[in-house]
């Protein structure tokens, strides 16, 4: 197994199921001692990549390696990759033990590291003795966690790992993930919590209708804001936006917010003739807004992505 410079790359993924293209062109990498935010709308094609990326579905086009190597490549893949896509994907006539157990047994483990998973993550003797079918979806969560860390791997690939988890166990999903990565390993995370991203996250690789709209570190991502202008004639300085072909947004304190660079706010100003009184760089708004903003054309609430599955 080749040891790579990024822990995971996808090199221009694309997945079509007859003349419906679900993922197009889709590359990135995730690096080593990071965690790697993966973002997107409903239907944008992020359980479609991350199904490609462990071989649950076959791409159209591209490929992506892990360690690299095509996962299915990987000499027993729980040992180097953990994987968590779907936390209900468990049998639900098992206990939370025998989940763990059978898992242990197929990567050649002792039997008490299924004890020290389950001490890892939160669940009690007792809760690991009761079956997985009357388990909340927040202790499916911490299980699904659990089988992905059970063969101590480098690389943990997980879609929504805080869906369900109430606020302690999203704190503590955030302290067991930021250690992982501090101590060189490297994730991969999709999550529509935002905030738990914001917080998280180092890179940041936004999707929307199935292509990547904004990928990078998250500090460049957020800092790109765009540039703040005010004018004591703001209808004109509007209108010589807008003739430039320049969108805005209006700031609550008055004055306008351009998506674009400050040389070109001032020279569709010049241009018209307007007059500026501040000109300077907006302050980021969040990953909320960048998020938005990024996936505007491609929002929708409804998804039809995991019928695809």
């Amino acid at each position: 197994m080749s040891d790579s410079e990024n822990a995971i790359e996808v090199h221009r993924l694309t997945k079509r199921y007859g003349g419906a293209t679900a993922v197009e062109d889709v590359s990135f990498d995730a690096r080593w001692g990071s965690i790697t935010g993966f973002l997107g709308p409903n239907g944008a094609g992020k359980s479609t990549t991350m199904r490609m990326m462990v071989g649950l579905a076959r791409p159209t086009a591209g490929h992506a390696t892990v360690l690299g190597l095509d996962y299915r490549r990987l000499p027993e893949p729980g040992r180097h990759a953990g994987v968590l896509l779907d936390a209900s994907a468990q049998h639900p006539g098992r206990t939370g033990r025998e989940v763990l157990r059978v898992a242990a047994t197929v990567l050649n483990l002792p039997e008490k590291r299924v004890d020290e998973v389950l001490t890892m993550v939160g669940l009690t003797p007792a809760e690991a003795r009761r079956r997985t079918g009357g388990y909340s979806l927040g202790m499916r969560q911490r299980l699904g966690i659990g089988h992905a860390l059970l063969g101590r791997p480098r690389v943990l690939i997980l879609d929504e790992p805080a869906n369900g988890l109430d606020p302690a166990g999203i704190h503590w999903m955030r302290g067991l993930l930021r250690g992982f990565a501090d101590d060189g390993g490297s994730v991969l995370l999709s999550s529509h919590l935002l905030h738990e991203v914001e917080v998280l996250a180092d890179d940041l690789v936004v999707i929307g209708g199935g292509s990547v709209v904004a990928r990078g570190r998250k500090s460049d991502l957020l800092a790109v804001a765009g540039t703040f202008c005010r004018s004591a004639d703001e209808p004109a300085l509007a209108a010589a936006l807008r003739d430039a072909g320049l969108s805005f947004t209006r700031a609550a304190e008055g004055g306008l917010t351009v998506p674009a660079p400050a040389e070109q706010v001032a020279r569709a100003a010049m241009a018209a003739g307007v007059v500026l009184d501040e000109l300077r760089a907006a302050e980021g708004g969040g990953l909320e807004e960048i998020f938005l903003r990024l996936t505007a054309n491609h929002a929708r609430e409804d998804s039809t992505e995991g019928s695809r599955r």
